[in-house]
């Protein structure tokens, strides 16, 4: 994940190494995509950097999109996170409850240090905006992948 949180670094600044003043505009296809990491994510996962790093906000964003049956592995945010599912339909669950469906429109606040994932169902794909607050240089900690057993329950 460090890998695209410097993309998202990077992606903010301009040429010479200085951010812009007032409005910046970043054409699209200015922020490269990404495989999701094989060590965060189960399945194939793409991540579409929107905004954000350290030197240009608090706040980073990303466009998250999991293949049927694709998910992220169990984490925890520092700050909490946002989900806006743009596409399709999958799933989210908290650490000891019942999954639950999530819709295409739908708005999931994660609180901070709650233990969950999110991702796919193993019918049809989504794709969300993730939007998480960096805490001392991080947004994320990862755990243990979501194993087919618990993906299933």
């Amino acid at each position: 994940m460090k890998q695209l949180t410097a993309a998202l670094v990077s992606s903010s600044l301009l040429a010479g190494g200085a951010l812009a003043q007032g409005v910046q505009v970043w054409p699209n296809g200015s922020r490269p995509s990404a495989k999701g990491p094989e060590a965060y994510f189960t399945g194939p996962v793409r991540v579409d950097p929107q905004f954000g790093g350290a030197e240009q906000s608090r706040v980073t964003a990303g466009h998250v999109t999991f293949e049927p049956g694709s998910r992220a592995a169990w984490h925890t945010h520092p700050a909490g996170q946002v989900l806006i599912v743009t596409f399709g339909s999958g799933w989210v669950q908290e650490w000891g409850q019942a999954k639950r469906e999530i819709k295409t429109g739908d708005v999931v606040w994660i609180a901070p240090d709650v233990k969950h994932w999110h991702g796919a169902t193993d019918k049809t794909g989504m794709s969300h905006l993730a939007i998480t607050e960096v805490v001392d240089g991080k947004n994320v900690d990862w755990m243990e992948k979501v194993d087919d057993e618990q993906f299933a329950k």
